[in-house]
């Protein structure tokens, strides 16, 4: 877990995992690992988006009717809140994807 939560390389722990925001490096920079043949698809995605969303939501109703702020604070304060958690979220969530896809699927990635 603190190697998906520093999104590290899975085998050094040392070298970075993306090369962008979300992006997964084509190899490791320290140790050379092959990350080419990671397929986390969109599992990343979807659990990040229904928790999240969910946890969302209910904040926005309690906002709404504990305060009671015009629409556009509404617009402002989720937007500004949703999007670097949902962000950092997908990337500790892909990390620790490939990390586990590392561990118990070593043969698919050419290991």
């Amino acid at each position: 877990m603190p190697t998906a939560l520093r999104c590290k390389c899975p085998r050094c722990g040392e070298g970075t995992l993306f090369k962008n925001l979300l992006e997964v490096r084509p190899a490791c920079e320290k140790c050379g690992l092959d990350l080419t043949k990671v397929d986390v698809g969109d599992g990343a995605v979807v659990p990040v988006i229904m928790v999240l969303g969910a946890i969302i939501v209910i904040l926005a109703f309690w906002v709404e009717f504990k305060y009671e702020p015009p629409l556009y604070v509404h617009a402002i304060l989720w937007v500004a809140v949703t999007t670097p958690l949902a962000i950092f979220l997908m990337r500790v969530t892909k990390a620790a994807l490939v990390i586990q896809q590392y561990r118990h699927r070593s043969s698919e990635m050419g290991l």
